[in-house]
């Protein structure tokens, strides 16, 4: 019997994990295919080393989790455990036993990671449910990210169970520059600022101001490197954070995608965007054919520049700084894989030098043609001489033009306010001078 989707059960089920993130067609449709099963109290909902591929949920009552030795975890409908599918590990790891009479969903997990799969409608509408109308359902909020909806939901639920909440008071500083990278957060309320010292002795410069679901610290994390800039509580802050460990076992693993160099040189050659994500001196002497230099620093400031259409194939020195690139594409629903091992595992003679008539840098002459003569094997980004040939070449380089002239403007206009900026400082500290001139002359 298909569920009503505006009954108390319906909106249950809404909630569960990842249901809560379909658009609202999707997940009417789904209810109209399953139905809600019965069980008396000792019965199995499945036995350890069973296969059967299935995402089970708890919708009334209480499951015991147990080996035959020994009881692990009793699980109520009314947690937040019951969000997601019992102890889904395939083969099952333990018995699951209705520990009362419950109701329980029982959904094929193959189904569902199809239905997940489908592009995601950003136009859809959500089904209000009551229970999250003052916008506290972070977790589900969360999974609207592509990063979180791709997760195993096993994975998913040692993220909720591994989650701390912590309360920040305004002007506190959480994450300071310079100082190792120890948690993800997310920011459940408030508001915080992130800022920068480009030197030590340097002026702060306010980067950025991120709000409810914002998420924060996992650069450092997934780089290794020291944290890149400072954050702080605008307002009280209501702050989720996961430790770092469990943010690279649950979040970055399963969550990034490497490519090989040939395999990178195929998907470039099929239309596939090509980023070098390293500072321009590093770029500039050897780089790859067909590469835009978007240094990473920029990144953020350029996803508007880049198109969504396309993979998004990453490369920096040693694939680090790829990662962490990488990531933040995957979150801002790019399709963002890392070239394994980057520059360092190619060979020289893969790599261009800058050519007697370099284009904004990052896109040569040289790159746009073959220089003839002889037949390159070596390089799958030369393709077969013809008319059809010539006129891809032309489009991906003419896009390539378009991306490096926006990502330009971009920085100009970042300069432009950089520059004023800088000119206020420098006003300021004539006057201060003038003052303090003024001072010593009345001393």
């Amino acid at each position: 019997m298909a569920v009503d989707i505006h009954s108390a059960e319906g909106r249950v089920i809404r909630q569960l994990i990842p249901l809560s993130t379909l658009p609202f067609s999707k997940f009417e449709a789904l209810c109209a295919q399953i139905k809600i099963e019965d069980a008396e109290e000792g019965q199995f909902l499945f036995k350890c080393g069973d296969e059967r591929n299935d995402l089970v949920y708890l919708i009334d009552g209480s499951v015991t989790l147990q080996t035959d030795l020994l009881k692990i975890e009793t699980i109520k409908s009314d947690s937040p455990s019951a969000r997601f599918a019992l102890a889904h590990q395939i083969p099952r790891k333990v018995h699951a036993v209705a520990s009362t009479r419950i109701r329980f969903l029982r959904l094929n997990a193959d189904m569902m990671k199809s239905v997940q799969d489908v592009a995601y409608e950003e136009a859809e509408s959500f089904m209000v449910v009551e229970e999250v109308e003052d916008n506290d359902d972070w977790m589900t909020t969360l999974l609207k990210s592509p990063v979180f909806r791709a997760l195993p939901p096993a994975n998913l639920q040692k993220i909720l169970m591994g989650m701390q909440e912590v309360r920040v008071d305004a002007g506190t500083v959480i994450v300071n520059q310079g100082e190792p990278g120890d948690f993800y957060y997310i920011i459940k309320r408030g508001q915080c600022l992130v800022s920068r010292r480009p030197a030590p002795n340097a002026k702060e410069i306010k980067l950025a101001q991120l709000s409810d679901q914002d998420t924060f610290g996992e650069d450092a994390l997934i780089s290794g490197e020291p944290r890149n800039v400072s954050v702080s509580a605008l307002t009280d802050v209501c702050l989720l954070r996961l430790g770092k460990e469990q943010f690279l076992t649950l979040i970055k693993q399963p969550t990034l995608k490497y490519i090989s160099y040939k395999d990178a040189q195929d998907l470039v050659a099929k239309g596939a965007d090509l980023i070098d994500v390293r500072e321009p001196d590093e770029y500039k002497p050897k780089h790859l054919p067909f590469s835009i230099n978007l240094p990473f620093f920029s990144l953020r400031m350029q996803l508007k520049t880049l198109n969504r259409q396309h993979p998004i194939v990453v490369v920096c020195q040693n694939g680090k700084i790829s990662e962490t690139a990488a990531f933040i594409l995957m979150r801002h629903k790019f399709n963002a894989l890392i070239l394994s091992g980057g520059i360092d595992s190619i060979n020289p003679d893969e790599l261009k030098a800058p050519s007697s008539f370099p284009i904004d840098d990052g896109i040569e002459t040289s790159n746009f043609r073959g220089t003839g003569g002889e037949s390159e094997t070596n390089h799958s980004f030369t393709e077969q001489s013809s008319i059809q040939d010539d006129m891809e070449r032309l489009r991906r380089f003419l896009q390539q033009l378009k991306t490096k002239y926006n990502i330009l403007e971009a920085e100009k206009k970042a300069l432009e306010m950089k520059y004023l900026a800088l000119a206020k400082f420098t006003e300021s500290l004539k006057a201060e001078l003038e003052a303090m001139k003024k001072a010593g002359g009345g001393g």
